[in-house]
């Protein structure tokens, strides 16, 4: 089987304390939440779109799952110049030889390939003994790094895994060419200082740990994904695994939007600075949500319609005064077209007086204004939604 080509990139890219890899894995763990299936065309449009934002790795698919997903992971591979492109696969040799395969087009491409660690799993679900498993991985690794120059390897279930085995497994597959080490919370068991203290310690502990990235990928099970995922990155890891919307197996995986915004918003707290072009979260956001018709809920932060919209009176006098009162970002730098102000029962006369001015309405004096605004809240008290045609009649009678 050919190698696969990969771009030349400057080790100062993806070893510098400075840079945060963001790995989206929409395509693939999103893609996975039942019901949000994509064919390979849909792929190819969500990908192009995660190219534009300047992601640094895609994670494609699954490509040994089905001839379907062999062909969308192909297709983003063979089309996406500017995006590394990574194809998931068991740590068999079938699965690492069709996504080696699926990955032949890409200018950059990167296998990633996994087995279990935890005692429970390799217990129950590999029927494997410790020994076989670290056996199983070098190997895997090695075959992985003789057709791609990139290879991530992936402790399942990482967050529940013994320290002292996951240090004996990363140390030896980093010695197979395994140059990006995930450290997955697979179910979302975890919870922030002790998932950030399992990467510190293992960054630590294992000899060699200076010759790869520490990646985290954390599931949403108990609503900690990205708390977890932004903790770690405290600690030294250098790559967060992400998904547009948070989508993604039972509660979803850290959301992208929210790991890049808190980056981007604390660079006070934060000494890691990522690539992404923010304006693009919003339409990506949006382009996520009509192809798996999954929607995203009103006050999901960043890119839920409620999240940079005011309705009450105390808090739109504010941010009509001074945004940053009640604003810690720009809707416009996240792609909004701007903050709304939300007409209904609880706002203020402010922000009544404002938007009618949007509308080319002035008041002669404060009479009139409070006259309006009287009439204004007794129809809020009546009706939810509250138009411009509601509140030019109330002026105009």
């Amino acid at each position: 089987m050919p190698h696969i080509q990969h771009k030349e990139i400057e080790e100062t890219e993806y070893m510098s304390k400075d840079k945060l890899v963001i790995f989206d894995t929409t395509l693939r763990d999103g893609e996975q939440s039942p019901g949000a299936s994509m064919d390979k065309e849909e792929k190819l449009e969500i990908a192009q779109q995660l190219e534009k934002m300047k992601v640094d790795v895609i994670e494609a698919g699954f490509a040994v799952a089905s001839p379907g997903d062999f062909e969308a992971v192909k297709l983003v591979a063979d089309n996406i110049k500017d995006s590394t492109i990574c194809s998931l696969s068991r740590a068999v040799p079938k699965d690492i030889e069709v996504a080696g395969d699926a990955l032949k087009g890409a200018n950059s491409g990167r296998i990633h390939t996994f087995i279990a660690t935890s005692p429970l799993h390799m217990k129950y679900k590999l029927q494997m003994e410790p020994e076989d498993v670290i056996e199983q991985a070098v190997k895997s690794v090695t075959l992985a790094r003789s057709l791609c120059d990139d290879v991530e390897f992936s402790c399942e279930d990482a967050g529940r895994s013994e320290l002292d085995f996951m240090c004996r497994i990363i140390e030896k597959v980093i010695d197979a060419g395994a140059r990006t080490i995930n450290i997955p919370d697979t179910v979302g068991y975890n919870m922030p200082d002790q998932y950030a203290n399992t990467i510190e310690q293992l960054i630590k502990r294992i000899p060699n740990s200076d010759k790869a990235i520490f990646s985290v990928h954390c599931h949403n099970d108990l609503g900690l994904a990205v708390a977890n995922s932004l903790a770690a990155v405290q600690k030294g890891a250098r790559q967060v695994e992400c998904t547009i919307n948070g989508l993604g197996e039972r509660a979803g995986n850290a959301s992208l939007e929210e790991v890049v915004m808190a980056i981007k918003t604390r660079p006070d707290y934060f000494n890691v600075d990522v690539d992404i072009d923010t304006r693009h979260i919003v339409p990506t956001s949006q382009l996520v949500s009509k192809v798996t018709e999954f929607a995203v809920q009103p006050n999901k932060a960043i890119v839920g319609d409620n999240a940079f919209a005011h309705e009450s009176g105390i808090h739109q006098d504010g941010v009509l005064k001074n945004r940053e009162t009640y604003e810690i970002m720009r809707a416009e730098d996240v792609g909004w077209a701007n903050n709304r102000m939300v007409l209904g029962k609880h706002s203020g006369r402010n922000a009544f007086k404002s938007h009618l001015a949007e509308l080319g309405i002035q008041f002669e004096n404060n009479d009139d204004l409070k006259e309006a605004f009287v009439a204004f809240k007794e129809l809020a008290d009546r009706k939810h939604d509250i138009l411009d045609e509601d509140l030019l009649s109330l002026v105009k009678r």
